[in-house]
């Protein structure tokens, strides 16, 4: 039998900063190595990703693996889709080293004529338990947070699932349209690098574009708060730039700071002969890596880049 090759997924949740300031992009994205199904249902962490799958949801045994890509020791994806090209579709993105499936995208598991943003919160709630029960196990322990996002294109919900007594959400959760976003943002998921993923959303949808620039330990200390908290407030429409004035944090402060870690990290990558030596100086770097920490700062989520 021929095999058929399944193109790369475009929506990675692996990010890295830009390592040429000048360059357009204001990150780019590891390089993605696309998989056949043959492949995925070989490869240890696909197979482990599906065999959790279909134990979850017995009826995608018969779905077709439409997309798949990995990223090696880092993340490998599948997007399945029921046969024929329309109706319910799944997408899994699983860390390459834990074997968690950090990210499950739902969609159209709802019939058109009743997309899921047309029920009620009970029932919304009540379809995001059940993936994250499938997927994940038993939520009685959490307790639960769900707000409308300010979002004047299209309605979306934001649902949080919090450990009783801890304030740090496990589960974060997306709806819109007729796709439920569901993330694992608790436990030790994650490169240790990156301590949340998707700060802002777009489409109702996580967006990893400035997670290498916003996940800085420096830039927490400064504002006074953990990258969770950080998250929660930028998904109430604010922009970095306006929480640090809330705690009397200047735009110049935030800048000097997540400009200072970039630049440590290019001259690092530098050392490490990861990147071309160039010959600029550390605070011509900083002057050019300024514009883009100003675009990031000043951005809002639900808002194209």
């Amino acid at each position: 039998m021929k095999k058929r090759l399944i193109g790369g997924i475009a929506a990675a949740a692996i990010l890295i900063p830009t390592a040429g300031f000048a360059a357009p992009p204001l990150i780019e994205m590891l390089t993605r190595t696309p998989m056949t199904a043959e492949q995925v249902k070989v490869d240890e962490v696909g197979e482990a990703t599906l065999k959790k799958l279909y134990s979850a949801f017995p009826e995608t045994k018969s779905f077709e693996i439409i997309d798949a890509s990995y990223v090696q020791g880092v993340q490998t994806s599948i997007i399945l889709q029921e046969k024929g090209g329309t109706g319910k579709k799944i997408t899994l993105h699983t860390n390459g080293i834990t074997g968690e499936i950090e990210h499950v995208n739902q969609e159209n598991w709802e019939p058109k004529e009743k997309p899921l943003i047309t029920l009620t919160d009970q029932e919304i709630k009540a379809k995001v338990d059940v993936l994250i029960d499938k997927m994940y196990g038993n939520i009685e322990e959490y307790e639960f947070d769900m707000e409308q996002m300010e979002n004047p294109d299209q309605k979306t919900f934001m649902l949080n699932y919090i450990k009783m007594g801890e304030k740090t959400p496990f589960y974060q959760v997306f709806v819109q349209g007729n796709s439920i976003s569901a993330s694992l943002i608790g436990g030790e998921t994650a490169p240790s690098n990156i301590q949340v993923e998707g700060f802002f959303s777009l489409n109702g949808k996580p967006d990893y574009t400035a997670d290498a620039f916003i996940n800085d330990e420096k830039l927490f200390s400064l504002l006074k708060m953990n990258p969770t908290e950080l998250k929660q407030e930028l998904a109430k429409g604010k922009s970095v730039v306006e929480i640090a004035a809330s705690n009397n944090v200047s735009k110049q402060q935030v800048i000097d700071v997540i400009a200072k870690t970039q630049v440590e990290r290019q001259m690092q990558a530098e050392q490490n002969g990861e990147i071309p030596k160039n010959n600029q100086s550390n605070e011509q770097l900083i002057k050019a890596i300024e514009p883009k920490v100003l675009q990031v700062i000043e951005h809002k989520t639900e808002t194209p880049w």
